[in-house]
């Protein structure tokens, strides 16, 4: 299918919030949506180019700038060391419930939507992978793809009024596909242990993949992109939110 993007703003109890929606050119026809959040660079080229490559699965993919109250819209980090600062700054400046009414805020956006059937996913990678995993908190996410979900096994976020996400893992119904680089330092294998044995031990309903990749190998800019395994990825993603169907 080919797609098209518009941008759009959404309002949220901390803000308006920039978001770019992706969705099939395709008129008359109702689609699932999915939530893609981004690492901590915000809604970089290659987020874009992601989120286009699932909208021409056949789904509206709606991509917010994750920091919005932190950053001016439109705010794009460079993938340098200056920019990584400012992402792991902004990270762990927000709290986890900021993070839940966007969730909120863009969940009851689609909702407005005549294209939309009422099913929604989420994605994500790095910080995404996470915000992804906790969206699925929400009962109206039916199936969440979490890449190299960082932040899980440390409980490094802030959680001020909340609690840390893999501490509330219970509370998911949604069907979970986590994926995860072997030679991914921010996730050791401890770590990877540390999120299965609780995903396990809360009764998730969850696939668990292992490949020999960096962090952020489906990013397609740099050397750790993996070609081959990002195309893999995206059939996986495919499969599990058409379940939702």
């Amino acid at each position: 299918m080919q797609v098209v993007m518009q941008n759009l703003t959404i309002s949220t109890p901390t803000g308006p919030m920039l978001c770019q929606l992706y969705r099939p050119n395709v008129s008359g026809v109702t689609f699932s949506a999915i939530l893609f959040y981004s690492e901590i660079f915000q809604i970089t080229a290659p987020i874009a180019r992601a989120a286009a490559m699932l909208a021409g699965q056949g789904f509206l993919v709606l991509v917010p700038e994750i920091f919005h109250e932190l950053n001016a819209a439109g705010t794009v980090l460079a993938y340098d060391d200056a920019g990584k600062d400012k992402g792991n700054q902004d990270k762990w400046q927000k709290p986890l419930l900021q993070h839940d009414s966007d969730t909120q805020a863009m969940l009851d956006y689609l909702q407005t939507r005549a294209d939309f059937n009422g099913k929604t996913g989420s994605y994500g990678v790095c910080i995404g992978g996470h915000l992804a995993f906790r969206a699925a908190l929400n009962p109206a996410i039916s199936a969440a793809c979490c890449l190299y979900a960082t932040d899980l096994h440390s409980d490094t976020l802030p959680a001020t009024g909340s609690v840390q996400t893999l501490a509330a893992a219970a509370q998911i119904k949604a069907e979970l596909c986590l994926i995860w680089g072997k030679q991914d330092p921010h996730i050791p294998t401890n770590g990877r242990l540390q999120i299965y044995q609780a995903l396990t031990a809360a009764g998730c309903d969850f696939s668990w993949h292992e490949v020999n990749a960096a962090h952020a190998f489906m990013r397609d800019e740099g050397e750790r992109y993996d070609p081959e395994l990002a195309l893999w990825v995206y059939q996986q993603a495919r499969q599990l939110f058409q379940r939702m169907r």
